[in-house]
């Protein structure tokens, strides 16, 4: 990847696009293009190619996608799954017509068994059942990364795909419906504090472990990746994240401190708790050269601040 190389960013406006385009900025990659599920419609086949038969991109990081919590997953499934598989199938399939020479595609944790061993290695994809609360969030990403492989074996291509842990930082969901935990988290503490209420209800016991990453470690393994290695040192899927886990009762006392709320917590236990736990092995990343640079606790304050930021700003 050179640093005048017409890159696609797919999905720019979001937590992880837009923590790939500032990482493509600050190394000064300078001919980045960008779309959105707003600036035109990625799950039409037309129009995805139509684009990208106009643009020609020499890379993409597909960042696109329809993603969400328990509750959302539960709630949409038809949606989640019909989204995702037209989003990467139309861009996939465009990527190998109009010729371009390097693919990223975003796949997920959550993909993983719902039993699988722990840490998670690459190897224990599709070994057992998955979880029942995401599943066809989790078939459509699996789907996402095969048809990446099967394309490199059958067109030579050289698209690559990565399986972040949970990711977290500015430009996340607050919207409690559809957020992920530790967004949600953050939203509820800092409206219980301003409302000054004296408790806080949360979902399930608390006890599932979690791995968090922030986005911008993300958005520089991902890059480092690209810039670095293909298909063929890679594989078929790739382990992102840090390598540690922490209850999500840990998690919610560490995001009240740096909210500041003094009031109790409040398990709802009649909800569902999801995979018990989900830490990733990324011993295969760390052997590349890659490591994490962002602490939980400092991810998590940089987080609240860019959250105070937007509601400043509204």
């Amino acid at each position: 990847m050179k640093k005048n190389d017409k890159i696609y960013i797919a999905g720019y406006k979001g937590l992880v696009g837009s923590a790939i385009k500032r990482k493509l900025e600050e190394k000064q990659y300078s001919n980045l293009i960008y779309s959105d599920v707003g600036d035109f419609d990625l799950q039409r086949q037309q129009e995805v190619e139509h684009f990208f038969e106009k643009e020609r991109p020499g890379c993409v990081f597909l960042a696109a996608a329809k993603v969400g919590g328990i509750w959302a997953n539960k709630t949409y499934p038809a949606e989640f799954i019909y989204s995702n598989l037209s989003i990467q199938t139309n861009i996939i399939h465009a990527a190998y017509k109009y010729g371009v020479k390097k693919l990223l595609f975003l796949g997920s944790s959550c993909i993983y068994p719902r039993l699988a061993p722990q840490p998670m290695k690459e190897e224990h994809l599709l070994a057992s059942p998955l979880e029942p609360t995401n599943e066809a969030y989790a078939i459509a990403k699996i789907a996402g990364l095969k048809m990446c492989r099967y394309y490199n074996e059958q067109y030579g291509t050289d698209f690559i795909s990565v399986m972040p842990t949970n990711l977290y930082g500015p430009n996340d969901n607050y919207n409690l419906q559809t957020s992920h935990v530790l967004p949600a988290l953050i939203r509820k503490f800092h409206e219980a504090r301003i409302n000054k209420n004296s408790f806080v209800e949360l979902w399930g016991t608390g006890s599932p472990r979690r791995e968090f990453l922030y986005v911008d470690d993300l958005a520089d393994a991902v890059v480092f990746l690209v810039e670095n290695y293909g298909y063929k040192e890679i594989g078929e899927i790739i382990n992102i994240g840090t390598g540690e886990d922490i209850t999500i009762k840990e998690l919610a006392e560490s995001i009240r401190q740096v909210v500041g709320f003094e009031g109790e917590l409040r398990w709802d236990t009649s909800k569902p708790d999801g995979a018990p736990r989900k830490l990733l092995d990324v011993s295969r990343l760390r052997a590349l050269g890659w490591k994490h640079r962002y602490s939980l606790a400092d991810g998590i304050k940089k987080t609240y601040e860019a959250y105070l930021k937007g509601e400043i700003k509204k």
